[in-house]
């Protein structure tokens, strides 16, 4: 009798792996969390048979699982829950899909498609019905404490706007209502104030894309629709530093001026708020560059970071940088595009990487003239309304998070009487 070990093989392989579908089912995570277990190096993957799809080492996941029964104890549970990417608590907010973020079951990316500005996903974020929580006129001055902070020189944008906070609190009464209208109107009102300090503009009813478009361009209708889809995209991300920063502090009942304050402050961090003015900088190095292709393979070659590029939640591509970068590089823009488009092309060639969204708002700021710093105002513009809405879903639910610590230092001492 003759055995094809062809065939033999080729079920081994196939048993082997599993689809996206099947592996996320056994370990009981959504693909996202997946990708993001691929990501860490925890599991391996590899592309389908028709190449359109990746298929999944089941030994890894019977390892993850295996993991996962022998630490199923208070402190293991805690270090699982807090290690990036793996699921803290449960929200309605947002959900991380291969295809993008999605606010409350709708595409992020369609969204901004559809011509939304930030304002309306704002009030699909905090759950908003009736009237629009942005009905109301802003106050049209600061108060003096606020008014010699923005004149005070030294200060960044984000710098100032996370200084501001608890002066603004001191003067508001809103964010203590329980009621979801006043408690959202108190959110909105802190949506336009944190766009006029970091523009260090007075607060307006206008919409936040045009603001951020007149301060920087005015007249310029292209910049404010770049911009509108900007915001759009980067309202919120799930669970990412910021947003959960954000959440502890609202879980202790502090206001929402101080769950702001603490977003701006973990965003203010390298790691996080960081990452667009880095891919600025290798933007800037693409400008200066005689050969662009060159620079990224021998940066490459010597294992040096291209930052935005690549993201962990998503091995395909960030859809929300594809998104903003297809839209910028077939659009007419009043500074010199190759250099940004001959970076993007040779490290796509080069790695196989595509750009995020950090890449997308360094591109964007590198296009109209501004620092690459300023794209920090912009995503803090637009995220203070997910933080907004992680905040009041958290007060709504009445929990303080306190996650355990997994004690790993020495054994402690049993106490002695001296």
């Amino acid at each position: 009798m003759l055995i094809n070990l062809d065939c033999i093989n080729q079920y081994e392989s196939m048993s082997a792996y599993l689809s996206a579908t099947e592996a996320a089912r056994r370990l009981g995570v959504s693909n996202a969390t997946l990708y993001a277990y691929v990501s860490r190096g925890l599991v391996q993957s590899r592309p389908g048979t028709d190449h359109r799809r990746r298929e999944y080492r089941a030994e890894d996941i019977e390892r993850l699982l295996r993991k996962r029964r022998a630490g199923s104890g208070p402190s293991q549970g805690a270090a699982q829950s807090l290690s990036w990417g793996l699921p803290v608590l449960e929200t309605r907010i947002s959900a991380i899909g291969p295809d993008g973020p999605h606010y409350r079951g709708q595409s992020a990316l369609q969204l901004a498609d559809s011509g939304a500005g930030l304002e309306q996903v704002a009030c699909l974020l905090w759950d908003a019905s009736g009237d629009s929580p942005f009905a109301a006129e802003p106050p049209g001055q600061w108060p003096s404490v606020v008014r010699a902070l923005l004149d005070a020189p030294g200060r960044s944008p984000l710098a100032r706007t996370q200084a501001a906070m608890p002066l603004l609190e001191a003067g508001s009464s809103r964010h203590l209502s329980p009621a979801p209208g006043p408690r959202q109107a108190a959110a909105a009102t802190l949506t336009r104030q944190t766009c006029a300090l970091l523009l260090g503009r007075t607060p307006s009813a206008e919409p936040i894309h045009q603001q951020l478009a007149d301060a920087w361009r005015a007249g310029d209708q292209t910049l404010a629709e770049h911009l509108r889809v900007a915001l759009v995209l980067c309202a919120d991300h799930e669970l990412n530093a910021s947003s959960f920063t954000a959440r502890v502090v609202a879980s202790t009942g502090a206001s929402l001026h101080a769950a702001v304050a603490a977003g701006l402050s973990a965003l203010s961090g390298p790691l996080h708020g960081g990452a667009t003015a880095r891919a600025g900088a290798l933007i800037r190095a693409a400008q200066a560059s005689h050969d662009v292709h060159a620079m990224v393979l021998a940066r490459w070659q010597r294992g040096e970071p291209l930052p935005g590029f690549g993201h962990p939640l998503y091995p395909a591509g960030d859809p929300r940088g594809a998104m903003l970068v297809e839209r910028l590089r077939h659009g007419a823009t009043p500074h010199d595009g190759a250099p940004v488009w001959a970076l993007l092309d040779a490290v796509e060639a080069i790695t196989g990487h595509k750009p995020s969204i950090d890449f997308g708002l360094a591109a964007l700021m590198a296009l109209y003239g501004q620092a690459p710093e300023m794209g920090l105002s912009l995503f803090a513009a637009s995220r203070v309304t997910g933080w907004l809405a992680h905040a009041i879903e958290q007060q709504v639910q009445g929990d303080r998070i306190r996650p355990r610590a997994r004690y790993v230092g020495p054994n402690p001492q049993a106490a002695t009487d001296h």
